[in-house]
Order: C-alpha cells, then sequence, then structure tokens
C-alpha cells in the first residue's frame, strides 16, 4: 500500500461520475467535508469485519438491505424507524432459524448514488442528463434540476449524521428489544394469507424466550435481548465524497473510509485498472463488489486479490446479482474456482438487480417469486460446490409500496401505480420483505 493515498484513484479512469462544471465550488465542498466529523469509527468498522469473517466461515449470516436510493425529500424519522423495525424483524426470524447470529448491514446513511446505463435521459423527445441520485443532482426533469451541484454532498453528509444519530439511538433505546421486535412478529404472521406456513416458527420462538423468562433471563438484566448492532453501508460511487470522508485512524495508523462501515463496487465499476478498485484496495473497511453473470474466473480470482491480497476473512464480500435465469448456469464455475483457489470471501446473494423488468404500464418492476428462485439457487450451487451462502443483499422498505409484483398479498403489474415511491430501482415492500425471511429461514433451517 506504498503507492496508495486517498487520492490516488484520480490518476485512473473513474466512470459513472458526474461532471462538475464548477471546479472551485467542487473543490470547496471536499475541502468542507474532509474538516468535517467522521460519521463512523475505525473501531466499529473493525468490529464490522471481525463478524464478517465469521460469515466467511459460516458461523454467522449477513443481512444488508435497505433503500434503492436515499432521498432528501423522503427524509423522515418515521421512514428510518420502518426500515430499522423491518431489518430487525427479518433478522430475528434469520437468526432463530438458522442458529447462528446475523450481521445486520444497513443500504442507509449513504446510499445516496446511482450508477445508470445512460448518461442522457429522454422524455417526449426532450434529452437531459439523467438523475444520478440526490447527492448528484435532482430527479425533476429539468434542465436546472439535471446540474450536478457539489452542495449536495454537504446535504448528503448532514442528513446520514442526523440518520445515523437515529439509528444509535434506536438500537440502544429500547426499540430493538427482542420482546418487541417478536411481538412485531407475531402480528404479521397472524394476519398473513399464509400464516399457518410461519406459525410453527414463531411459536417457537415465542417458546424460548418464556423458557428465558422463567431461567430470570430478560430484558433487564441481559443487554443482548434489548440492544443490537447495526452497521452502515453505500456503494463507493461517487469518489469525490468517499476521499474527502476517508481518514488515517490514530491508533492503528490505517486509512479508514469514515462514510460507513462497509462499503461496496457496483457491476458497473469493478474494472480492475479503474479508479474504483484503486480506491477501494487502500482502505481497512469490509469491502464488497457485485458479481454479474459477465465475469469469468479468471477475472473473479484477480479481482479478489486487488481487494483483498492477504487473503483475510471479513475483508471482501463478493455480492452475487445474475437473475434467476442465470445464475444457476454462471455461478458454479465461479464458486469452484474461488473454494479450489482457498480464497476467503463472504458469499452473498443480491436477487434483486438481474430480475428487473419493465411492466406493460412502464413502471420497473421485480417479481417476488424470482427474487426468492435467485435466493433458492443461491444457497443450492454455493452449498453444491463446498462454499458458505452467507447472506442476502436486498433492496427493500419498511413502507408498504407496490414496486414489487407477487408474494401472498398477489401485488399485481395494476397495482403498482397505487403506491410506487421510489426514485430509481422497485424494492420489496415491508410484508414482502418479512415474507421472504421465513421463506429464506426455510433455507437456513
Amino acid at each position: 500500500m506504498t503507492s496508495w493515498t486517498p487520492d490516488s484513484w484520480r490518476d485512473k479512469t473513474a466512470l459513472q461520475q458526474p461532471r462538475y462544471t464548477d471546479t472551485l465550488a467542487l473543490a470547496d465542498a471536499e475541502n468542507e467535508l474532509a474538516a468535517l466529523p467522521p460519521l463512523v469509527f475505525a473501531e466499529e468498522t473493525r468490529q464490522l469485519r471481525k463478524q464478517l469473517a465469521a460469515v466467511a466461515k459460516g458461523e454467522a449470516f449477513l443481512l444488508q438491505g435497505g433503500d434503492c436510493a436515499e432521498s432528501f425529500v423522503d427524509f423522515s424519522a418515521n421512514n428510518i424507524r420502518d426500515t430499522f423495525k423491518v431489518i430487525l424483524q427479518m433478522a430475528v426470524v434469520l437468526t432463530y432459524a438458522g442458529r447462528k447470529p446475523v450481521v445486520k448491514v444497513g443500504r442507509i446513511a449513504g446510499q445516496f448514488a446511482k450508477p445508470r446505463s445512460a448518461d442522457i435521459e429522454q422524455r417526449d423527445g426532450e434529452e437531459l442528463p439523467s438523475f444520478r441520485g440526490d447527492i448528484i443532482n435532482g430527479s425533476e426533469f429539468t434542465a436546472d434540476a439535471r446540474v450536478p451541484d457539489p452542495q449536495r454532498m454537504l446535504k448528503a453528509y448532514h442528513q446520514s449524521t442526523a440518520t445515523l444519530n437515529l439509528l444509535r439511538a434506536f438500537a440502544h433505546g429500547g426499540l430493538a428489544d427482542l420482546h418487541q421486535v417478536h411481538r412485531w412478529n407475531l402480528g404479521f404472521v397472524s394476519g398473513h394469507p399464509q400464516c399457518e406456513q410461519y406459525q410453527r416458527l414463531a411459536h417457537d420462538l415465542q417458546d424460548a424466550l418464556s423458557f428465558m423468562e422463567v431461567m430470570g433471563i430478560n430484558s433487564e438484566n441481559t443487554p443482548v435481548l434489548r440492544e443490537t448492532d447495526l452497521y452502515t453501508s453505500h456503494e463507493a460511487l461517487l469518489l469525490n465524497y468517499e476521499e474527502a470522508l476517508t481518514r488515517r485512524d490514530s491508533l492503528s495508523g490505517q486509512w479508514y473510509n469514515c462514510a460507513a462501515h462497509m462499503l461496496w463496487i457496483g457491476e458497473r465499476t469493478r474494472q480492475l485498472d479503474g479508479a474504483h478498485i484503486e480506491f477501494m484496495r487502500g482502505i481497512h473497511n469490509p469491502v464488497g463488489v457485485k458479481v454479474g453473470p459477465s465475469i469469468s474466473s479468471d477475472e473473479l480470482l484477480k479481482l479478489i486479490d486487488a481487494l483483498n491480497p492477504d487473503n483475510d476473512p471479513g475483508r471482501l464480500t463478493l455480492i452475487t446479482r445474475m437473475g434467476a435465469d442465470t445464475l444457476a448456469e454462471k455461478l458454479p464455475a465461479l464458486a469452484k474456482a474461488v473454494t479450489s483457489e482457498g480464497r476467503h470471501v463472504v458469499w452473498s446473494s443480491d436477487p434483486m438487480h438481474g430480475n428487473t423488468v419493465k411492466a406493460s404500464s412502464g413502471f420497473k418492476t421485480r417479481s417476488f417469486d424470482r427474487i426468492l428462485t435467485e435466493i433458492q439457487q443461491f444457497f443450492s450451487v454455493l452449498r453444491s460446490e463446498g462454499a458458505h451462502p452467507g447472506g442476502v443483499h436486498l433492496e427493500m422498505t419498511g413502507q408498504q409500496v407496490t414496486e414489487c409484483v407477487g408474494g401472498a398479498y398477489r401485488v399485481s403489474e395494476e397495482d403498482l401505480a397505487n403506491c410506487y415511491r421510489t426514485q430509481c430501482d422497485p424494492r420489496l415492500n415491508a410484508d414482502q420483505v418479512l415474507e421472504m425471511a421465513f421463506k429464506v429461514s426455510e433455507l437456513l433451517r
């Protein structure tokens, strides 16, 4: 790492970056960000890396989820609370079913930038620069809104600060109490169209809690029952922002990105000689990389060596995103190569991005059944290759939106317009998320 610095990415080709017209304003924003306090701390990040090492060994399970893209407009305490609640609800189900700790990582407090398939968006014959997330430009289809504004990085920082403050209060202020979370799940099960499928697991967990109460183990004398850890993550896409929040740890002397505990590189920016790999190889956060169907085994091994040269468990998460029609064909060779070469990684499934389609109404959507199918294939392939299916990575919300079709409540294409709120990609709603948790729990059991 002697040749690495937080700004060495600037000597590489950086894809998916905005074109700022006012370079002085950009420099001012970067300098202001660099002088602000870190959002997360190095020791928190080291703790996450240790927990992910357990996931890599098959001793824990990773649950990573949250918004497709956070929004300035939809920012509210209620939305943060609802996302926090549904992550905890899902984690309780997976923990009890899998008999393993669940490492909870939110796509939150920094998930503002989005890669796009095209630089230009067309509507009714008019062309404008694409919307790249609130940290860069506005979603309104006007020329002014689509101009990249570096001041948006500062707004994203301050919103992330407020989000983290609230998440920490929720995690240690009573909302995370296991009994409370279980009551939420009982309510979900009792009102679910397929409740009989989930009642056994819910009642078994109730019996376990009751037994602990009898033995004198309760929320008042056992902090682990009333508190939790929720780490933050986002795609490290906008490198100006990531560099400005990268700091040298005073204890270890190592560089950490202090914008989030974990960061990942997307499918569109994982070039071996690109700026994103260059930036990520030098920070000591746990990092992830999206793995799509186009990657070869040789390229994947080179990617692993670039990001995790010491082969350290917990450093690198491979997040597969291939589609329900493709994963069973493409993943076996990749998993076999990684396993046979002795590379220590976390395998996680992103079943969302490979299953996006456009409905006849024009809305982008995803099918609950295809999402579940890809997860099932992920578990099957990795187990057959002697690897650990270590986690899931979901775009989801605690709100009752209508963006993904299917599930027990049978959201249809005709329902999409009822509550389609996402700025970019469709998310599983609260009921679909919990239903998915019970489905995944069957795979873990």
